[in-house]
């Protein structure tokens, strides 16, 4: 792999061991992939950023380090809310190891922004190359935005924040990103009472399609939904990139590619299936975490409502505090909106034996990460059961 000259002293220590430490990371990555340089980036996001899941070597190697990042980054969701961790029944023990790896990450210059979309913090634009490590950020910001990332893992992320680089390989290059698969669905799927199904059909498409790219046809999701679908998908799968004809950037320039492509068609009964009835001791809606419209239309649906089960909604602390009249309506009803964390790496769902969910994300990881059965269905089916 071909580095520049300062690229070169940065690897012979001229900057610093941890600077050292981290281009050695990168030049590895790019050996492994077979990249032929390394390439600027715009921004990174950071995950391993939970000490429910780095734990104490995870903690004590982030305190080894000792550099500043080079561009704009940010951390995946942590284990707990900064502010109101004792509110929530986080033990003393893990806020203090929470705290240490908040600490840690402050010291190397990361924002103190947690959160699995950071596309709503910060301007993002298509053709960009970023270091993204979180799942659902990373198909977002490829398919949505048209940005290039890789999906990186928590290391290799945080080296190429600090470097300001990363391999250019896999999905920074054009030619990787053009479709492998068809996915169609049965109008079934699209036309159910229940409405809003496209985390459950990212659920199912991600474990047809597993690593390949997808190119749908005949869907029109919303924004929201296209954040849901994907975020589905890299969970049940490892999609990175997807297309939808007519509506995602890059789909027009795939356009012609359809042609002799393997074709997946989701059923319906294959959705219905998932839409299981069971009895849930709390629900848990924000993975990922809730946009300002999905916060707005939480609000309407529990205006003039209780609570009688558990209800958490899980956003970034910045879309929480620009949109104070939604949070404060979720409130009265008696639901807790909980910044910084999520269902799935924090331990607060693990006091539950069952979950109701909205998303295919959550679905598929809160019954390993957290212990418990888990339940999908709508938002709005997700609010009945919270109130009724």
């Amino acid at each position: 792999m071909q580095l520049d000259l300062e690229d070169e002293k940065i690897l012979q220590g001229g900057y610093g061991e941890t600077r050292q430490k981290m281009m050695e990371i990168l030049v590895a990555l790019g050996k492994v992939f077979g990249a032929d340089k390394l390439i600027p980036i715009a921004s990174a996001q950071v995950s391993g950023a939970s000490y429910k899941t780095i734990g104490e070597w995870g903690l004590r190697w982030l305190e080894s380090l000792h550099a500043k990042v080079a561009v704009p980054t940010v951390l995946n969701p942590i284990g707990m809310p900064r502010e109101t961790w004792d509110e929530l029944g986080i033990s003393r023990d893990f806020a203090e190891r929470q705290q240490a790896i908040i600490n840690a990450y402050r010291q190397l210059g990361v924002k103190m922004e947690c959160t699995c979309t950071p596309y709503y913090l910060q301007l993002t634009h298509y053709g960009d190359h970023l270091a993204w490590a979180e799942s659902s950020a990373v198909v977002y910001a490829n398919s949505v935005i048209g940005a290039r990332t890789n999906r990186e893992g928590g290391p290799g992320a945080l080296a190429a924040a600090i470097i300001g680089k990363t391999p250019e390989y896999g999905l920074h290059l054009l030619a990787n990103r053009k479709p492998d698969v068809m996915v169609t669905l049965d109008g079934a799927c699209t036309l159910k009472n229940r409405g809003d199904v496209y985390g459950a059909i990212g659920y199912i498409a991600g474990k047809r399609v597993e690593n390949r790219i997808p190119l749908f046809s005949g869907i029109r999701p919303r924004r929201d939904d296209l954040k849901a679908l994907g975020a589905a998908m890299a969970a049940t799968g490892t999609v990175s990139l997807f297309h939808i004809e007519g509506l995602t950037p890059e789909a027009r320039i795939f356009k012609f590619m359809r042609t002799g492509l393997e074709e997946i068609v989701i059923e319906a009964h294959e959705v219905d299936a998932l839409f299981q009835e069971m009895d849930v001791d709390a629900v848990a809606i924000g993975c990922p975490h809730c946009s300002a419209i999905e916060l707005e239309e939480i609000a309407s649906s529990l205006d003039g409502k209780k609570v009688k089960k558990p209800l958490f909604v899980f956003s970034s602390d910045r879309v929480l505090h620009t949109h104070h009249a939604a949070v404060e309506k979720i409130t009265r009803s008696g639901a807790k909106v909980v910044p910084d964390t999520c269902m799935v790496v924090s331990p607060i769902m693990e006091r539950y034996r069952t979950v109701m969910v909205d998303s295919g994300k959550a679905f598929a990881y809160v019954p390993d990460m957290c212990g418990v059965l888990a339940r999908i269905g709508t938002r709005k089916e997700c609010i009945r059961v919270a109130t009724s």
